[in-house]
């Protein structure tokens, strides 16, 4: 039987029974309504969990004087436990808003546990404590969102952003400082969707975001909620979208302020024993199967695009979820049986499934994204032909390639066919997001390609009142041509990582013991970009002017590229895609007069980008009055042709000026 039926069918079964048994997927994923803690119409508190291990459940807190016992959960079916609270006599708030709470489990075995609700909605730090307090976030007013979802813009430029790392000073960023100091910054470098990293509340700030504690949380270290919310609604003002990096691939192993043992067992939320936990990751588990489990993470899907209106996400470690060994240890070579067999953890799949079609029955315009290593077929192919349901995948094997070959390779033996083949090896009718790097790359233990390529010279040779060295001068050159080809040839979405744009130095390290707990590499240096007398500048430029290119021609919502020539001796690329011509020197020193490059169209073509050019930290060697006219002369493939001048480590784009625009 074909397999991907059997997934559609898996899939459309579970659809069924929610149907059958919780009213509809609209219904079962706006469990955040009542599980929690709610405060009623008439002054009263609502609570409910789900803890099928436990023997007991109680809430204590500020408003009870810490007493464990005093307010019991009734038991229900099916492992719930609810409490109603009535209200105060004089009709005041029984639980005040910013007032803090526990759940009291007490266990089979006897245990007394102090938990916080896995719904939780604001959880804190205060002073030096390790653990976080939960604090009921009820307030007032609540903030009013001024501007409506931009449309899904055709092309998807990720500007992948971490709110704590945002500034230049040694400390945490805030949703506020981003609003203010960031966004402005995104909007001009032309990109029109960011990707927030590090937003669901997580105990351990170096985990980059990746053990979450706290899943409806916003993290609080950056602010309040409102001032996430204020974050998107400004984003949006400004044309921008804004994704989530959600993480529903494994939980924290906390059990004070985690999921991890909330009812006193090994299981609840996750698989027990061994298959619970992620021993690279030291995380635990979901058990994707389990019906409470499928309603918890679906509500939080809902949350994030209900409540601070995010439109849409990038889920983490797909890969880890798609199969049961998890992608440790494993090559994926393409061979189908890799992506279909025992292998496969199926409950998790389906998950995914149910995930995209309630992300897009509730937001049509939204967007997912998966990280997934593997390349699993038709995980970007529609829920109805058996696919995954999502929009895009990351092309992670791009990043890899460029960090491969400025590792192991000189200049002149870079492979031209080599470099093309990674850039365009993607399913058929499955979009990709091409990255040159993302913050994987800029973790400590790597670097910025902008720092394999110019390394300790960048200290000391980025002042423009300082003549170029070879190595800024190779450095800055290839960064440009690295991204541009990325661009314009690696997928239907382009993502940059904050930062790397302007050749951020050095990497990314987050404050911890093994560092002193430093914040000296847990910034980001805007600074440099904005100094006239430093280089930086000028690769900040030619990012911004790329993505304005792209903005009007859409070459990223184009079909794929026709490359006509990759030659290794000459190191040239040259390919068409959405009626431009790119053309690309790789060669260290040698550049070509009258070179014949093949194109589709006769016609006049003018230069309309010159990674060349003076503001780019060019050597200006081309004249942009130039006309060039391609004439019917056949040449790679091609039924026209046109001489051009390539200087050595230039990327030019070359529009036909006869064809509309």
């Amino acid at each position: 039987m074909n397999l991907a039926k059997v997934r559609y069918k898996q899939f459309s079964q579970i659809l069924k029974n929610i149907g059958e048994n919780e009213g509809g997927i609209d219904k079962f994923s706006r469990g955040y309504e009542s599980f929690g803690v709610h405060r009623c119409a008439d002054g009263g508190l609502y609570c409910k969990e789900w803890a099928p291990g436990a023997e007991g459940v109680f809430l204590t807190g500020d408003f009870n004087g810490w007493n464990p016992f005093s307010y019991p959960y009734k038991k229900l079916d099916y492992g719930k436990w609810e409490l109603y609270i009535p209200p105060k006599q004089n009709k005041s708030v029984l639980v005040p808003h910013g007032s803090k709470l526990k759940v009291v489990i007490t266990s089979k075995s006897g245990e007394i546990l102090y938990r916080i609700s896995p719904w939780a909605k604001y959880v804190v730090r205060e002073g030096d404590n390790v653990n976080y307090d939960w604090i009921h976030w009820d307030p007032e007013h609540s903030y009013e969102f001024k501007h409506s979802r931009p449309k899904k813009p055709r092309s998807l430029r990720i500007y992948e952003s971490h709110v704590g790392i945002s500034s230049h000073e040694g400390k945490v960023a805030s949703y506020k400082h981003f609003t203010c100091n960031v966004l402005p910054r995104i909007k001009g470098l032309g990109y029109n969707c960011i990707q927030l990293m590090a937003i669901m509340e997580h105990a351990y700030y170096a985990s980059f975001g990746y053990q979450i504690t706290s899943f409806f949380a916003a993290s609080s270290r950056y602010g309040t909620p409102e001032e996430l919310q204020e974050l998107v609604d400004t984003a949006h003002s400004m044309g921008i979208i804004v994704l989530l990096d959600v993480v529903h691939s494994h939980a924290s192993k906390n059990s004070a302020d985690g999921l991890n043992m909330f009812d006193g067992t090994d299981s609840c939320y996750f698989h027990s024993g061994p298959r619970g936990t992620h021993d690279l990751w030291d995380s635990r588990l979901f058990a994707y199967s389990s019906w409470e489990v499928l309603r918890f993470l679906l509500s939080n899907i809902r949350w994030w695009l209900e409540e601070y209106r995010f439109d849409g996400f990038r889920f983490d470690g797909v890969t880890s979820m798609l199969y049961h060994h998890h992608g440790v240890g494993q090559g994926f070579s393409g061979d189908y049986s890799e992506y279909f067999g025992l292998q496969v953890d199926e409950d998790a799949l389906t998950y995914l499934m149910l995930a995209n079609h309630l992300v897009h029955t509730l937001c049509p315009d939204s967007i997912t994204i998966a990280e997934d290593v593997s390349g699993m077929p038709a995980l970007c192919s529609p829920i109805s032909q058996g696919g995954g349901g999502f929009d895009y995948r990351l092309a992670m094997a791009i990043p890899d390639k460029w960090i491969q070959l400025l590792k192991e390779f000189k200049d002149e033996d870079w492979n031209m066919g080599d470099i093309v083949y990674t850039l365009t090896n993607r399913r058929y009718l499955e979009k990709c997001i091409a990255y040159a790097e993302s913050h994987d790359q800029a973790l400590v233990g790597d670097k910025s390609l902008a720092f394999w390529l110019m390394d300790a010279e960048m200290y000391t040779n980025m002042s423009v009142l300082t003549p170029f060295t070879p190595v800024i001068d190779r450095g800055i050159q290839l960064h440009k041509m690295i991204r541009l080809i990325t661009h314009g040839l690696g997928g239907e979405g382009y993502l940059n990582f904050m930062g790397n744009e302007f050749g951020h130095p050095e990497w990314l390290d987050f404050p911890r013991k093994g560092n002193n707990e430093s914040y000296h590499y847990a910034r980001r240096q805007f600074h440099l970009t904005d100094d006239d007398l430093l280089r930086y500048k000028f690769l900040n430029n030619f990012d911004r002017d790329m993505n304005r290119l792209e903005e009007r021609y859409g070459w990223l919502a184009a079909p794929q590229a026709y490359v006509s020539e990759k030659h290794e001796g000459n190191k040239v690329i040259a390919f068409e895609r959405a009626g431009l011509l790119f053309i690309f020197n790789f060669h260290p020193s040698k550049s070509y007069t009258d070179y014949r490059v093949g194109t589709a169209l006769p016609g006049k073509f003018k230069i309309v980008l010159d990674s060349d050019a003076a503001e780019y930290g060019g050597h200006q060697r081309l004249d942009h009055s130039t006309d060039f006219f391609s004439e019917a002369f056949e040449h790679n493939g091609r039924p026209c042709s046109l001489l051009v001048y390539i200087p050595s480590r230039v990327a030019l784009i070359l529009q036909n000026v006869d064809l509309p625009n």
